[in-house]
């Protein structure tokens, strides 16, 4: 897993996530690393990976660089965009498996966004079907049909894989419908090139309409202290 530095969403529009879906496709052929399943949330992004010639490292960090420059250059942006190294886990079991595919295509429901069926950006819609670039024939090995796996998914369950919490009074959405109201259609990046003053003063608007400090510190890539103080 990996997220945006300072918890800065990375994916603002849906040609976004495609962008990062194709660069993931291009990689990880290149690489020879096979994804698995995978799931990209707003400020961060799930992917279970299957690796025989130890090159996850690598592949990684070019999905990295070449989506950074991407956004950045696309936001006028500048700086790192990932929280340093991408996080990782061992999976030693079949179970492991299982409940690691079931946890990442979980995430939106978890996260209050929609049923993990209709929601866009995960491999859910490849389960029994195949797809490209994404192999899911191991877990469909373990846990069966289609309707098998619908069942897995909505057992009770406390699946934990490097979890990021949200706690937000608003989704991401609403904030980002907020942030390009108040900015005349531009980006919550773009407050990072204003001016000190202009830039307290729409950050103090955005905290009085009711976004919170860490929705903040996500969509404008603004250090936390700087929102506080706004």
């Amino acid at each position: 897993m990996q997220r945006g530095i300072g918890k800065q969403l990375l994916f603002e529009a849906p040609e976004d996530y495609r962008y990062y879906l194709k660069i993931l496709e291009e990689i990880s052929k290149e690489t020879g690393v096979t994804v698995c399943t995978y799931c990209l949330m707003g400020n961060h992004t799930h992917l279970l990976l299957y690796d025989k010639k130890e090159r996850i490292p690598e592949c990684m960090k070019i999905i990295g660089i070449c989506y950074a420059q991407y956004f950045n250059k696309k936001y006028e942006r500048v700086g790192h965009l990932f929280q340093g190294r991408y996080h990782s886990e061992t999976i030693e079991s079949d179970s492991q498996l299982m409940r690691a595919a079931r946890y990442i295509l979980n995430n939106p429901q978890k996260a209050g966004i929609c049923h993990a069926k209709k929601y866009q950006w995960s491999s859910y819609q490849y389960y029994g079907k195949g797809s490209a670039f994404v192999d899911m024939r191991d877990i469909e090995s373990l846990i069966g049909t289609k309707k098998e796996f619908i069942a897995y998914l909505q057992e009770a369950n406390n699946d934990t894989f490097l979890e990021y919490e949200s706690g937000e009074r608003h989704d991401d959405k609403w904030a980002l419908r907020v942030i390009h109201s108040r900015l005349d259609g531009q980006s919550g990046t773009s407050l990072q090139s204003k001016d000190r003053k202009e830039r307290d003063r729409i950050l103090h608007e955005l905290k009085v309409e009711g976004l919170s400090i860490r929705q903040l510190e996500r969509l404008t890539g603004i250090n936390r202290g700087v929102i506080q103080r706004a």
